[in-house]
């Protein structure tokens, strides 16, 4: 049933274009990606296209940049002409308009990487590993006006492994998601659709980049989960010697200290141990000073050997 069905696809990031890589190699007919537009990127800021755009284009899919689609009549006609039977949504990055919504016969369905009616909204990832939730999973939902409200299609549960970043845990939601879409596709006959509860609704706000200042006086716990969540981006940071260091893993550690928040209390097998709120103990393994490499915690004491009793502050 795949293969038979005129698909739009309009998605924007890495997590979008690994669900479209995986339809293309499952025979999926993809008549037209919808993506935004190039943007800066980077540190030099070079104006970079999409990774849905490389992908389809090195396919031969025709792709299309508009750069609004609410009350865009080019969009709407070009849709009409293309008559799609379906279009999937995954992480465009605009919100879907009703006669858009309602153009396809089987309307528009979105991947969502939680659990819904948990996480709706922009980073359900981050939110589920800063929270220090065990479990999160992926969503198939059919689209309406709201934000993340639609009527439930399939899920599927997914672990937290205690190493998770937001970035690893995207990889394993990314695969699930594109199997789940090819299921539904390939049996949406037999799918009845399910109202979300009105139990459970939590909204995963927008990071901030104000969040990634690690703040020493919360526990060794809640900034593991912190860091772990803000890993690869924003990336949580913190300062010593007057710059920024990013701290990109930690684990939190049964020990325990009196000292002052921020200090590095040990240097051992672990990593370097720093004092937290509530007297624990966070084990840093990764960082990375500004403008030079991340590095381990044993390649950044080389250039740091007197780190030891040194502390780590949350302003200049």
């Amino acid at each position: 049933m795949l293969s038979n069905l005129n698909i739009v696809f309009a998605g924007t990031p890495e997590i979008a274009r690994g669900v479209l890589e995986e339809l293309i190699k499952n025979k999926a007919n993809i008549s037209l990606v919808l993506t935004q537009i190039d943007r800066p990127s980077g540190r030099g800021q070079k104006i970079t296209a999409p990774p849905t755009k490389e992908y389809a284009l090195s396919q031969g899919i025709e792709v299309y940049q508009p750069v609004k689609i609410k009350n865009n009549t080019e969009v709407l006609t070009k849709l009409k002409k293309i008559q799609p039977d379906i279009i999937i949504v995954v992480a465009y990055g605009m919100i879907i308009p009703p006669e858009i919504l309602t153009l396809p016969k089987l309307g528009c369905i979105n991947i969502h990487v939680s659990l819904l009616p948990k996480y709706r909204g922009a980073s359900p990832i981050q939110r589920a590993i800063i929270a220090g939730d065990k479990s999160t999973g992926v969503t198939i939902m059919q689209m309406d006006q709201g934000l993340d409200t639609g009527d439930i299609l399939l899920q599927q549960e997914v672990v937290i492994d205690d190493n998770d970043t937001s970035g690893t845990l995207h990889d394993k939601l990314q695969l699930i998601g594109a199997k789940l879409v090819i299921k539904y596709l390939n049996n949406y006959t037999e799918i009845k659709p399910q109202k979300q509860s009105n139990v459970g609704v939590i909204y995963a706000n927008k990071i901030d980049k104000k969040e990634a200042l690690i703040n020493w006086n919360d526990t060794s716990q809640i900034l593991s989960q912190k860091i772990r969540g803000l890993n690869p981006n924003p990336g949580c940071y913190t300062y010593f010697n007057n710059n920024i260091v990013k701290i990109w893993f930690a684990k939190p550690t049964p020990e325990t200290t009196s000292l002052p928040i921020g200090t590095v209390i040990a240097i051992n097998n672990c990593g370097i141990m720093v004092s937290c709120g509530n007297n624990s103990v966070l084990c840093i393994t990764e960082l990375q000073d500004a403008s030079k490499k991340r590095q381990n915690h044993i390649q950044y004491l080389q250039s740091h050997p007197d780190l030891l009793n040194k502390r780590f502050v949350m302003e200049l």
